[in-house]
């Protein structure tokens, strides 16, 4: 076998492995984008296209989940302890309990999340540092009755214990091909410690990013559930980001807020 065939079998590996785990990291079998829609309220449906782009040039996103909700909606807060739903995304990249969120809320009107070839797909930084094919734009189209008058989004920052990227509770554009352009920052659950250690982070942090990293394998260690010796009983902060102690080098990890730009335009 040729050098070339041997890039080339790594690189098909490669991509089949991250396919699998990003569709691991998305936790759901979705239809299209749409996770939740209900459009049929007054004023009719609306359509929404979310735009969101990694900015970041060492953390890949789990798939991008946003919702279009009333403004009593509070997805979460700086200074307060993050609910479920965001925890799970934070810690485990996991969106069932946001799915469970969106539809036991009857405020929370439409939602979706980012996929591509029918799967849902993380977002990794521009320059594509971990050389995974895989896109640093995606967009969610979500429709909404008029009572949706806010949106929020949130994806996990996959190489880190309890960190995310989010917007809360900003308006969304009223007329037909008027745009909102928001920058999100960075944050840390307060769920867990941040011990930087790939045996306490979900698995693909290992390779979403470094390329030298067993391009051909699967990870060894991490975890996509809790784990209770590290809980934390703290509040959402900004995210103080990587520090390098560990197994996370700074020069390859770490980001300088914001981590994305969110442009939110009205279609129909």
């Amino acid at each position: 076998m040729t050098d070339d065939d041997d890039t080339g079998r790594l690189a098909l590996t490669r991509r089949t492995t991250l396919g699998a785990a990003g569709a691991a990291l998305g936790s759901l079998v979705l239809g299209g984008t749409a996770v939740a829609q209900q459009g049929g309220g007054p004023g009719g449906a609306r359509r929404f296209r979310v735009t969101v782009t990694n900015l970041t040039g060492g953390q890949p996103f789990t798939p991008p989940a946003v919702a279009v909700h009333q403004p009593s909606v509070e997805l979460f807060s700086v200074g307060e302890p993050a609910n479920e739903a965001v925890t799970q995304v934070a810690e485990n990249g996991n969106l069932d309990p946001l799915l469970s969120l969106v539809e036991e809320t009857d405020e929370i009107r439409g939602a979706g999340v980012f996929t591509s070839d029918g799967s849902p797909t993380p977002l990794v930084p521009e320059a594509d540092p971990g050389e995974t094919g895989l896109p640093y734009v995606g967009s969610v189209e979500v429709s909404a009755d008029a009572s949706a008058t806010h949106c929020s989004f949130v994806s996990m920052l996959i190489a880190t214990n309890d960190g995310f990227v989010g917007l809360d509770t900003v308006s969304l554009p009223e007329a037909v091909n008027a745009s909102h352009t928001h920058y999100a920052a960075s944050y840390d659950a307060g769920t867990e410690e941040n011990t930087e250690s790939f045996d306490h982070i979900v698995p693909p942090a290992q390779f979403l990013v470094d390329p030298d990293r067993e391009l051909g394998e699967a990870p060894a260690g991490g975890s996509t559930t809790n784990n209770d010796a590290l809980d934390e009983d703290g509040v959402v902060t900004p995210h103080p980001g990587i520090e390098g102690d560990n197994d996370l080098d700074a020069d390859v990890y770490d980001w300088t807020d914001p981590a994305a730009v969110v442009h939110v335009e009205r279609i129909a």
